[in-house]
C-alpha cells in the first residue's frame, strides 16, 4: 500500500511541475508607465495579467500597445489622464466593480 501511496505523489508532483511548464508570464521590463511582458499563454491571460499587474502598482489598468512574437508592450493607464484602456485584439478587460460616492 505504502508503494501504491509513493507512486500517486510522484505522478501527481510531476503532473504539475508539467502544467506549470505549458506556459510561462513575466515581466521582461518595466520602465515608468510602460511595460514588456514575456509570455506563451493564450492573450486573455496575458491580458489579465498585464491589467493585474498595473493595478497593483496603483494604476487604473493595462492598454495594450504591441506584440512581437511572445513579448507584449502595455502602457499603464491613471484613471484622471482619461485615456481608454485598449485589450489584445480578440480579448475583453475585465470590468473592476468601482464603489459609488454619496
Amino acid at each position: 500500500m505504502e508503494v501504491s501511496v509513493k507512486k500517486i505523489l510522484l505522478l501527481t508532483a510531476l503532473s504539475s511541475m508539467l502544467l506549470a511548464g505549458c506556459y510561462s508570464t513575466k515581466i521582461s521590463m518595466s520602465m515608468g508607465n510602460m511595460r514588456l511582458i514575456t509570455s506563451s499563454a493564450n492573450p486573455q491571460d496575458v491580458m489579465d495579467f498585464a491589467s493585474a499587474t498595473c493595478k497593483d502598482d496603483f494604476y487604473e489598468g493595462a492598454s495594450f500597445l504591441s506584440k512581437a512574437g511572445n513579448e507584449y508592450r502595455f502602457k499603464c493607464v491613471k484613471a484622471q489622464e482619461n485615456e481608454v484602456l485598449v485589450p489584445i485584439p480578440g480579448t475583453s478587460i475585465p470590468v473592476a466593480n468601482k464603489a459609488e460616492t454619496k
